[in-house]
């Protein structure tokens, strides 16, 4: 099934059902009223919810809306109203399991690539409490700042015991979807100079429109990895289809097992899998720092830009059949108020 929330009820939204063509929805008040709400007793609505996701697949006519406990009729979906799936969630647990990308960046300033990082995942506490809607503008103060998407994977984890093993960690994937981990590139130097890791260099990110469970991705979800190209355009330009299932150093269930080494995850824990990236280059990036590395080990110098005030990134996933699986992301760059 495929799930979203509507910008209405409140800071955390509206829990709705989407069809599998991401035409139209019903509001799943009935069952839960925010997605939040319905992990917090995924066993229990989960199958509630995967009704009604066959039953509003399958066309069938509605009850009475006003009947107490039923659903609302289904509408058509638009995406502009949509927050993201979670609009706020208790942990966003951001990795880097692609290590192409790692060793290029290593490379670059002259950096040996340390034997852990084969064994050891990446990852940091992301930004959380707030997550930009899949049409939202991003917003930031100045370009300087090194404007930067990055396309990613995530998952979305049910409550998570300590200790938990990366065989037990898989039976806790509920949901996947896309992130755009915005990044701002100049602001990084000086934070991770510090040793103390990343804060105003890493703003808000933004989520797809829906959020899947994992079986609707059928044969593309193996090994707890997706293996589709992740498509990526900027200003209407193709800059990037790397495979998310290439490369992969960790899968989905060892970052969660590493993240739950010394401590338990709420249910809504957000896990990122870090920006797409392929050791072959002809696939193009997933984020602009990725590509200017490409150029700088080709070249001696990039030649990319960083986003600018007015462009336009679209993010997207699409199914062997060219379906998108999760809706697209797209985004405009702007100025924040007072920037």
């Amino acid at each position: 099934m495929k799930l979203g929330t509507l910008k209405e009820g409140g800071r955390d939204g509206t829990l709705i059902v989407v069809s599998r063509d991401l035409v139209r929805a019903v509001r799943a008040t009935g069952i839960a009223p925010t997605l939040q709400a319905a992990l917090d007793d995924w066993q229990r609505v989960a199958p509630l919810l995967n009704a009604l996701s066959e039953r509003l697949d399958r066309a069938d006519p509605f009850p009475n809306p006003a009947a107490a406990g039923r659903a609302a009729e289904p509408f058509a979906l638009d995406m502009g109203t949509l927050a993201a799936p979670l609009p706020r969630a208790y942990e966003f647990v951001d990795g880097s399991a692609y290590l192409p990308h790692v060793e290029r960046v290593r490379k670059a300033r002259g950096a040996e690539m340390p034997p852990s990082f084969y064994t050891d995942p990446l990852m940091y506490q992301a930004t959380s409490a707030g997550f930009y809607g899949p049409r939202d503008p991003v917003l930031a103060a100045s370009e300087d700042w090194g404007i930067d998407l990055e396309a990613e994977v995530i998952v979305v984890t049910d409550d998570v015991p300590m200790g938990v093993t990366p065989a037990a960690a898989a039976g806790h994937i509920q949901l996947i979807g896309l992130v755009n981990d915005v990044s701002l590139r100049n602001l990084i130097p000086v934070e991770l100079a510090k040793g103390f890791g990343f804060l105003q260099s890493k703003p808000r990110s933004a989520l797809s429109p829906v959020l899947v469970t994992p079986d609707e991705l059928g044969a593309a979800w193996q090994g707890h990895k997706l293996h589709l190209p992740m498509r990526t355009w900027i200003n209407g330009r193709w800059f990037g289809e790397p495979d998310c299932g290439t490369d992969m150093q960790f899968s989905f269930a060892e970052l969660i097992a590493h993240v739950a080494k010394t401590r338990p995850l709420a249910a809504g824990t957000i896990i990122g899998s870090g920006t797409i990236a392929n050791h072959d280059t002809t696939k193009g990036a997933s984020c602009l720092a990725e590509q200017r590395t490409v150029e700088t080990l080709r070249d001696g110098k990039p030649a990319t830009p960083f986003l600018k005030f007015g462009d336009v990134v679209r993010i997207e996933v699409l199914d062997a059949a060219g379906h998108s699986l999760f809706g697209a992301i797209e985004q405009r760059i702007e100025t924040a108020a007072g920037g």
